[in-house]
């Protein structure tokens, strides 16, 4: 990543460590002790980055995923609501319904997305326009795979599998989005 912040701004996409519950079963869980893990070792992993700012989706698992990153970079957390959560849509979003509905969104593709998940994508595409170099945001699966997926011109919501605390690293610039490297990938079951 050396020199990669000439052409644009770094920001960092972190996806929140391990949550306590599943996307059916609490609306704003936190962190597993797994997640309270995963938070501390992505804190050390950005220490080459030194982070300038640090970005949260307005969700407890993101929030606390920022704070061994705030605490070890002396950064206050600014709250962003873009880069929230993606939102199901009304019948769809009791606890109850969401695993369902997540899974089939997931399947499909941004092109047949309802205008208001499209709008919910542009959204996040926005948030990242104006931040510094070197911010940390994080946030969440669906979110990520948004911006992903627009940087490399693929139209699935989910070009691919980021981790829990995985880094996936762009560069904004006045083309648009570049990905400089795609964070780990690990199996993602929505519960």
């Amino acid at each position: 990543m050396t020199g990669a912040h000439e052409s644009g701004r770094l920001v960092v996409l972190v996806r929140h460590g391990e949550a306590s519950a599943g996307w059916s079963g609490e609306a704003d869980p936190g962190l597993s002790d797994v997640g309270r893990r995963q938070a501390a070792d992505v804190a050390e992993a950005l220490a080459d980055l030194r982070p300038a700012a640090l970005v949260v989706s307005p969700l407890r698992r993101t929030r606390e995923t920022a704070l061994p990153v705030a605490e070890r970079f002396g950064l206050a957390p600014v709250v962003e609501p873009r880069v929230g959560e993606v939102v199901a849509p009304a019948g769809s979003d009791s606890l109850e319904q969401r695993g369902p509905w997540l899974r089939t969104f997931m399947a499909g593709s941004w092109e047949r997305a309802e205008p208001a998940l499209q709008g919910w994508r542009a959204g996040v595409l926005s948030a990242l326009t104006g931040l510094a170099d070197r911010t940390v945001v994080v946030t969440h699966f669906i979110a990520i795979n948004a911006v992903v997926g627009s940087a490399l011109g693929d139209d699935r919501v989910v070009p691919f599998r980021p981790g829990h605390c995985s880094r996936t690293t762009l560069r904004v610039g006045p083309s648009g989005l570049e990905v400089v490297s795609l964070g780990a990938e690990a199996e993602t079951v929505v519960r």
